[in-house]
Order: structure tokens, then C-alpha cells, then sequence
């Protein structure tokens, strides 16, 4: 049966944990990917940091073959990135034990990552591998994967799913609105920044699913939309 894990790792123990010597107040999250032999890049959302001072930070750490700079949304600062996966690290061994990335979100104590696996055993693959390199685990979930109930939700992150129940069961989407970011904020421990943060885009991949439709949502991610299909 395939199983879903979170795992709590020492930001040290991560790739990209330079970037919180430079920015100790960042948050990187990359997005949902699988992770494949020839190092195919994954998008890294930052937030908390200027392209000048990330770009260079990130280009200096051995796990990384190469990043680019694609998009900003406020804040937020978008990268696609290349790992050289001969490093040994944690996406080295996720990437060993073939399990799939669901999640990784860092700040400047720790990363947690969610990951899922065709079987049990595959994650206690990914967790020995890690050991005897040591690279130091702790498991704060695991549980069998549940049938996804509508397309829409496999698109979602747990985060983005969390912010966007909290949100609508408090009524942030009411009018007038009954609670505020800094309320939900307080809620999920997290500043009323990166709730803003998660709730665009929560909806943006939701619209796109729901609006744009498959063949839109792939051409507007990887940036081949054309002016007809704006």
C-alpha cells in the first residue's frame, strides 16, 4: 500500500540550508516533484530574499548544477533549479528510493519534507540510507494514502490545504471577512505573510485545474502560453 511520510531534518542536513546563513529570516518550499536519475529541476519558492542575493547563495552549494531566476509574485521569488545528484544528500536518496516529494518547506532551524512511497518498505529504504550517511531523521507523521476525491486537491500541498480550510471555515472568504491573515496566521504558527503566500497559490493551482484545464495548466506552468490562451 502506498504511504505518505513527514520527516523533520536539521537545516544543515538539507540542500539550499546556505541560504539561511545569508537569509536567516527565508523560507524555501519546493514545489511537488519526482524525482528523477538525471537531475531534472524542481521550482523553489523563496520568500524573504532579493534574485542579487539568492541566485549566488544557492549557485555555491554543491548539491546544486545550476538555477534560474523564472518568476516573482511579490515577494515571492521563484527558481528553477538542477540538482547534481552524484551529492550526497537527502534528494539523492529520495531519488534512490524512487519515492515521490511532496512537500519541503525550510526555515532557518529545520526543513520538512512529506514524501510518498509505492510501499512502506521504500521508506524505511529512504530513512536508512539516510542514517548510515548521517543525515538525521525525525518521523512527525506517516500514514497510507488516502484516495484523492477530486483531481483539484492532488494539486494542493498539505500546507495549501490546511490554510485554505482554516481560511474558509473561519470566514476569511465572507463578506465582510471574519477573520484576518494574522488570526490564521497565529492558528498554524506561521507570519500572516506566508498565509497570503499559501492561499494564492492554493487558489492559483485550483483555478488553473478547475478554469484553465489540463492542457492550460501545462502550458501556462512551463511558460509556452500563447496570446490565444491568455
Amino acid at each position: 500500500m502506498a504511504t505518505e511520510a513527514t520527516f523533520r531534518i536539521p537545516v544543515e542536513q538539507f540542500p539550499l540550508s546556505s541560504v539561511f546563513e545569508q537569509l536567516p529570516d527565508a523560507t524555501v518550499e519546493l514545489e511537488r516533484i519526482v524525482p528523477t536519475q538525471d537531475g531534472e529541476a524542481p521550482y523553489v519558492w523563496v520568500r524573504g530574499g532579493a534574485v542579487e542575493t539568492v541566485n549566488p547563495v544557492f549557485a555555491d552549494h554543491p548539491a546544486v548544477a545550476s538555477i534560474e531566476a523564472v518568476d516573482s509574485v511579490g515577494d515571492d521569488l521563484l527558481f528553477r533549479v538542477r540538482w547534481e545528484l552524484s551529492y550526497d544528500s537527502v534528494l539523492k536518496h529520495l531519488t534512490e528510493a524512487e519515492l515521490t516529494l511532496i512537500e519541503a518547506i525550510g526555515r532557518r532551524d529545520h526543513w520538512t519534507i512529506s514524501v510518498r512511497g509505492a510501499t512502506k518498505s521504500a521508506l524505511t529504504g529512504f530513512q536508512n540510507a539516510c542514517r548510515r550517511h548521517g543525515i538525521s531523521l525525525t518521523v512527525t507523521k506517516i500514514r497510507p494514502t488516502s484516495p484523492v476525491d477530486s483531481p483539484s486537491m492532488a494539486l494542493l500541498t498539505d500546507a495549501q490545504q490546511e490554510a485554505l480550510q482554516i481560511a474558509y471555515n473561519r470566514g476569511y472568504f465572507g463578506s465582510p471577512r471574519e477573520v484576518t491573515l494574522e488570526e490564521i496566521g497565529a492558528e498554524l504558527g506561521i507570519s500572516h505573510q506566508a498565509v497570503a503566500s499559501r492561499l494564492r497559490r492554493g487558489l492559483s493551482r485550483l483555478v488553473e485545474e478547475t478554469v484553465l484545464g489540463d492542457q492550460a495548466v501545462v502550458e501556462y506552468k512551463y511558460g509556452l502560453h500563447s496570446k490565444q490562451s491568455q
